[in-house]
Formats: C-alpha cells, structure tokens, sequence
C-alpha cells in the first residue's frame, strides 16, 4: 500500500484502463450491480475491480490495448510486438483469492481498453475476456445471484477484514 494505506500509484496508461473500465462497471448500478475499485490484498497485489451482480462475481482486470493487436493463447497475453506475460494465469489466482475471502464463485475477467483487433486462441480455461464497449452486456446476465445474496455479497467484499486472509 501507498502513503496512509492508499492503494499503490498506477503508472498513466494502466491508470486510464482502470478508470475506463471502473466507469464502464459503475454504468451497471441501477442495474443491481455493485463494483468496488482497487482491492488490496496481502503481498502487494491488487484486485483492479470486483463487479457483484445478478449474474455472478468477476474479478476484472483493466489492460490498455489502444490500437494495439492483442494475441491471447492461454496463459499468454500478448500486445502488439510487446512479449507475451502469463496474465491470464494470475488473473484466475486473484479470482481463486477472492473466492476464497467470499466463499463464492469468483470467475476472471480481462478487459481490453481498445484494442485495434483481439485474437483468442484456443478459448482461454475460465476467464471471460471483454473490449472495455462490451463490459455493459454484462447487466444482461442474471440468475445466478437473488438481489440479498448480492447486497450480502458486496457488504462483506467491502469490509478490509474480508482481504486480509487471503
């Protein structure tokens, strides 16, 4: 954590992928979804948001890709000519470490903030992966949690004690 337990600064490009994504998540409100922003957890890493509605949890992870090609051959994510990283992998960890603190189904989501064309091959093992236009279709989702389980869900997700045994 940063000064006074603020969460760590977030260099420019990533800072304008979490905020394009956080207000694309925050559109679904009235919806009966609920997104908290930047979740720490112990050992330094971050939850970037974690969106609570009618169809389930998701752990969402903002990545800047303006006009870049994105290759995605699971656990791999690729940006333009930039190497591959195994993001994919550490995403489903956070998800799983957040499943852990709810003791609910967390499931990974990758949030792409423009890319110029997105390749995904083979479909990638549990993570859902969404250009930051796309995100508002998730208000369609439903039928997975009733609106107290939701409402109870996000009460314990937003309480610091939930994330420090995980």
């Amino acid at each position: 954590l940063g000064p006074a337990g603020a969460p760590p600064a977030v260099p420019g490009r990533a800072l304008t992928a979490e905020q394009t994504v956080g207000a694309a998540l925050d559109g679904l409100e009235g919806a009966g979804w609920h997104t908290l922003h930047s979740l720490p957890l112990p050992g330094g890493d971050r939850i970037h948001h974690l969106l609570i509605g009618p169809g389930g949890l998701f752990a969402v992870h903002a990545l800047y890709a303006r006009k870049a090609r994105v290759l995605v051959a699971d656990p791999m994510v690729a940006l333009g000519r930039r190497e591959a990283e195994p993001l994919l992998r550490r995403l489903r960890a956070a998800a799983d470490r957040a499943a852990y603190a709810l003791t609910a189904e967390v499931r990974p989501l990758l949030a792409l903030v423009g890319p110029a064309e997105v390749t995904v091959r083979p479909e990638p093992r549990r993570v859902r992966i969404l250009a930051d236009t796309e995100l508002t279709g998730l208000g369609r989702l439903g039928g997975v949690l009733k609106p107290a389980d939701v409402e109870a869900l996000h009460g314990m997700a937003r309480d610091r004690n939930t994330w420090e045994r995980v």
